[in-house]
């Protein structure tokens, strides 16, 4: 890198909708989630279009986010930093930059396990009061193929109802306050919410959702990335209303702990429940984590109204199984933007790409 002061941008390859022949051509696509979920949506979605907005989660309170959310009063900005780290290009300078800010330090000090994109991210809110402004400058350095947006201006804190939390109450309701504690209880997640109530919506963000070609919601950890989202009111609206097609991404298996045992069906009911008036066009799924797919497209159809489409996204290989079951957990890069880019070809437009 050497010398070198401006990134070179990845040559985006051109997306064309079914039966057009309009010569640059790119839909402007919205991705909401948290976490390694998102990053994965957004490793496949800058490789089909070169108009791409991470709207990303802020009730991290785990590791090094919750350290510095503790400290200082920001938002957490470890999600924040994987979805930057998610956009950088596949080139050396893209892939240099991604590790970097990705690299967590090793010590018996403060600074151990703080990863260096976090602190690059709260220097820069420090330095120019903005958190847009802030993040829109790190996508700048890194040369991110899109652009970073916080869900909310303000850090939240995530509430669950969780049946059976303790083991030794299994039929008690019990209020699990926090992110890292609501993902890793052992407990059936029943719902969730965020403090403070009705939490202001970044303004870059509402807007994006509304001005969008498309909106992908998921994949991610369903109770702690996915579901916040809709409990931004603004945000949530937007949702609601916007003119662009939306996608459901599910996940390839249930998350041990949050949602231990569910379907994909399950996963449906949860979300219509938190949201009852948001609609998707396409359910998106690997066909091989859906043991039921007639059952998955009644389902589909009654909760979000929407389609299923089922592809085969999951990385394959002894690297993509979990420890916990050997499922495939991890999608592989190239076929979920395949199964993207099929789903934005098939499934129409509402007006031309911009």
């Amino acid at each position: 890198m050497s010398g070198r002061t401006t990134p070179r941008l990845r040559r985006v390859r051109r997306f064309v909708p079914s039966g057009r022949t309009t010569k640059g051509a790119t839909p402007k696509v919205v991705a909401l989630g948290g976490g390694m979920g998102l990053s994965a949506s957004l490793t496949a979605l800058r490789r089909i279009t070169g108009d791409l907005t991470a709207v990303v989660t802020v009730a991290d309170d785990g590791g090094s986010s919750g350290r510095l959310r503790d400290e200082l009063g920001v938002l957490p900005p470890g999600d924040l930093r994987k979805a930057l780290a998610a956009l950088c290009g596949d080139d050396d300078w893209g892939q240099t930059w991604s590790r970097v800010i990705q690299h967590r330090f090793q010590s018996e000090g403060e600074l151990h396990d703080h990863a260096v994109g976090n602190l690059l991210i709260v220097a820069l809110w420090e330095q120019l009061g903005d958190h847009v402004q802030a993040l829109d400058l790190v996508g700048k350095l890194l040369g991110a193929h899109g652009r970073v947006l916080p869900m909310s201006a303000v850090p939240l804190e995530l509430q669950a109802q969780v049946k059976g939390h303790d083991p030794a109450r299994p039929d008690e309701i019990t209020t699990v306050r926090g992110q890292a504690t609501v993902a890793l209880t052992c407990g059936e997640v029943q719902s969730v919410h965020v403090v403070p109530e009705e939490p202001p919506a970044v303004p870059e963000a509402v807007a994006a959702v509304r001005d969008a070609d498309w909106v992908v919601l998921g994949p991610g950890s369903w109770f702690s990335s996915v579901i916040p989202h809709l409990l931004v009111p603004e945000l949530r609206e937007a949702l609601e209303e916007t003119k662009a097609r939306k996608v459901l991404s599910l996940n390839l298996a249930p998350q041990p702990g949050e949602t231990d045992g569910f379907s994909p069906q399950r996963h449906l009911e949860v979300l219509a429940r938190h949201a009852p008036k948001l609609a998707f066009d396409v359910v998106l799924a690997d066909k091989a984590a859906v043991p039921d797919a007639e059952g998955l497209t009644a389902a589909a159809k009654q909760l979000v109204g929407s389609e299923v489409e089922l592809a085969a996204v999951a990385a394959r290989g002894d690297d993509a199984r979990s420890s916990a079951g050997g499922a495939p957990d991890r999608h592989d890069p190239e076929l979920l933007a395949a199964a993207y880019d099929r789903i934005f070809r098939m499934h129409g437009r509402i007006g031309p790409w911009r």
